[in-house]
């Protein structure tokens, strides 16, 4: 399953190139995070990263993609906003401010529910 996340703020290839690396750095997502990108604007140099692409799957991908999203989203400062869409369309939206301040058991929370949704669990239903 594929899971594509898109940044929304000025800044949001830098945004997304930053996780990028970070996610890249687990052993369980290495070869899995893919850039998509578009044509350059016209009069700028080079391709613009739009989003990333992750390829999930057995393996434990799903909890170390879960886990490095939250890492990720705490380590940011100011507004980060990531959202992420499944292949059948269901989406969620993450924001560092919301996820900044949660104590030990709702980050935890936060993972569970991640992991459960990219797990192909058709029945989950997002909040």
């Amino acid at each position: 399953m594929d899971v594509v996340l898109v940044a929304e703020e000025p800044g949001a290839a830098d945004q997304l190139r930053s996780l990028r690396q970070w996610l890249a750095g687990d052993q369980l997502l290495r070869g899995r995070v893919e850039a998509r990108e578009r044509g350059p604007e016209p009069g700028t140099l080079g391709p613009v990263l739009e989003a990333l692409v992750v390829a999930l799957g057995p393996g434990g991908a799903a909890t170390a993609f879960a886990t490095g999203v939250i890492a990720w989203l705490r380590s940011r400062r100011g507004e980060v906003h990531l959202k992420m869409t499944l292949p059948d369309g269901r989406s969620l939206e993450l924001t560092a401010k919301r996820v900044a301040g949660l104590d030990a058991a709702a980050l935890r929370q936060q993972v569970t529910d991640l992991v459960e949704l990219t797990s192909n669990d058709e029945r989950q239903e997002l909040r």
